[in-house]
């Protein structure tokens, strides 16, 4: 089982202390670190000192980092137009030696478009489907030739699909609780279907529908990854348990009925019926990123458990 942290950047995170977290993401053992794509905080946090851009941290975390995966949980598509998503990505994974991966979504929150001007189209999922088809067609371009593209809502003519990423393939997750087009997008174009904030019930059938899906577009189920993300809040006994649900607001049965949630050992067995649907990479979603100790904790005490 992959562990990877994933931040929410928009509730309350410069800069820096994004680069400490993955700095010490790199150091712990930890696979990879994800960030959200979002312009404005939630809920009660008071989201200080303000957003930072998803890719432009990457492009930085790339230079500052050097095994450990990126990545976005999820790029919103009405965020980007997509010939300029591919280009910047194709750049970050260059700046990166090739650890980039790019999870793509339809965008969901209209408050933070009204807030920063940004567009809220309707139609985003069909919208979504032909940001995939451009930005993996001109990853997938050979050199020399031009790629064009006659959809509803972009059209690309002659472009030179250039640059190219340092991968030979920069992974594409897609994820999502839609019962029908979600999967079928998954199945076209994706490397990994992600479930968030799911139960295990949920994330079985899901991932059923996305194996099936999968199939029925001639690729075989076992080609994609599938992979869970859930708050996480483990503590060495019950009064650090709750002291940290409580630096973040949250209750501590609540986050152990929907997240990872408790003493290692509950986490570690909690993880497996994860697994044991067919989840084989977490997104341990981080939600204080200034209690380093408990990165710490998790990497010594859950990890090191985990095959």
């Amino acid at each position: 089982m992959d562990l990877r942290i994933f931040t929410e950047p928009q509730q309350g995170a410069s800069y820096d202390t994004l680069l400490t977290v993955a700095k010490a993401t790199e150091d712990l053992g930890f696979d990879a670190f994800f960030r959200s794509d979002h312009y404005l905080k939630m809920g009660s946090a008071d989201g200080l000192p303000g957003p930072t851009d998803a890719w432009i941290t990457l492009a930085g975390l790339a230079r500052e980092t050097r095994r450990i995966r990126l990545g976005t949980l999820m790029t919103a598509g009405t965020f980007r137009l997509p010939g300029v998503l591919a280009v910047q990505v194709a750049q970050v994974d260059q700046m990166s030696g090739g650890r980039i991966e790019l999870g793509l979504g339809a965008g969901w929150f209209e408050e933070e478009h009204l807030a920063y001007g940004i567009p809220f189209p309707p139609a985003r999922i069909a919208r979504l489907e032909e940001q995939l088809a451009i930005v993996t067609g001109l990853w997938a371009t050979e050199p020399g030739r031009t790629f064009d593209f006659d959809g509803r809502f972009y059209q690309l003519k002659d472009s030179p699909a250039l640059p190219k990423p340092a991968q030979a393939k920069v992974p594409v997750l897609v994820g999502g609780h839609g019962a029908r087009r979600t999967p079928e997008l998954a199945a076209r174009y994706a490397d990994e279907f992600n479930m968030p904030f799911a139960s295990v019930t949920d994330s079985a059938r899901q991932f059923g529908r996305v194996r099936k899906a999968a199939e029925e577009a001639g690729r075989k189920a076992d080609d994609l990854v599938y992979s869970n993300a859930l708050v996480v809040c483990v503590g060495k006994d019950d009064a650090e348990v709750a002291r940290r649900a409580g630096a973040v607001g949250r209750d501590v049965d609540e986050l152990k009925a929907n997240g990872l949630a408790g003493s290692p050992a509950e986490v570690v067995e909690k993880i497996g019926t994860y697994g044991a649907v067919g989840s084989s990479r977490i997104y341990l979603q981080v939600l204080d990123l200034h209690d380093l100790d408990h990165l710490e904790l998790i990497a010594s005490r859950v990890m090191t458990q985990l095959g």
